[in-house]
Formats: structure tokens, C-alpha cells, sequence
């Protein structure tokens, strides 16, 4: 599906997976929006403009620099700012859960296979039964 054809977060997801495939990419947005959320609750418990004016700089900053020198693509924010925030949000939630490795690689194998990407697990609503690994392969109980 080409980047212009987005109508709902789920399509666009995948997209933003993609453009994060590089883990020191991703551990730059972690950092970045973890800064940021730290910015902006110092600004709440300080009442100091300073930290609200921060968390941008702080965010964008780290994740930017990813994208442009890590991963050496344009960041998803200049086309889609509202779904790029709610992906940043999304992946920090999984990096946090340990979870977001897995996610690069079920998308990326679920591409190659030329299987659509947004289906599959989707964190936050009902998830799908687990693929049988490689010892599924080898015992023929596992596959019933």
C-alpha cells in the first residue's frame, strides 16, 4: 500500500514500522520521547515555560537524528504529524514492554510473505493466536 493511500492509523502503522527499522532508531525516539515527557511533566509540577518549550526540541531532536543520520530516511512527522505523534507514543509503549523487536519482525516478515502488514497482532485490541515456531515444524501435534 503507498503512503498516500493511509485512511486509518491501523493502515498507516506498518508504514511507520518500516521507517523504524533500525533499532538505534528506535532507541533514539525512546529516548527522545521519553525527554520529552519528562520536559513536560517538569513543566507541570515547576509551572516553568522553559521545560513545555523543551519537550519538542528534546523529542524531535533525538528522533530526527535518527531518521536522518541512523536510518537515512525522512521522518513520517512532515506528512502524517498526527499519526507519526500516536506511532512515537505506540513504539515507546512497546520498547518499554519489550515488545517492539518483535513487532519490526512480524511486520517485515509479514511484507515479505506478502502477507498485509496491519493485520496480525495489533497491541491494544483483541490479539491473534501466536505463529507455531520452528519446533511446530518438527512435531506434528503442535500443528492441530
Amino acid at each position: 500500500m503507498s503512503d498516500a493511500e493511509f485512511k486509518t492509523f491501523e493502515e498507516f502503522w506498518p508504514f511507520y514500522v518500516r521507517e523504524h527499522a533500525n533499532k538505534t532508531n528506535r532507541i533514539l525516539h525512546f529516548i527522545g520521547t521519553s525527554l520529552a515527557m519528562s520536559s513536560v511533566a517538569a513543566a507541570a509540577l515547576t509551572r516553568r515555560k522553559a521545560f513545555l518549550l523543551a519537550a519538542p526540541l528534546l523529542g524531535y531532536g533525538f528522533a530526527w537524528f535518527g531518521h536522518f543520520v541512523v536510518e537515512g530516511n525522512r521522518p513520517a512527522t512532515f506528512k502524517y504529524p498526527a499519526w507519526s505523534l500516536r506511532g512515537d507514543f505506540k513504539m515507546w509503549q512497546l520498547i518499554a514492554a519489550g515488545e517492539m523487536d518483535d513487532e519490526v519482525a512480524r511486520i517485515l516478515r509479514d511484507e515479505a510473505a506478502g502477507e498485509p502488514a496491519s493485520k496480525g497482532q495489533d497491541h491494544g485490541a483483541e490479539k491473534t493466536a501466536p505463529r507455531p515456531g520452528p519446533q511446530a515444524a518438527r512435531d506434528p501435534q503442535t500443528l492441530n
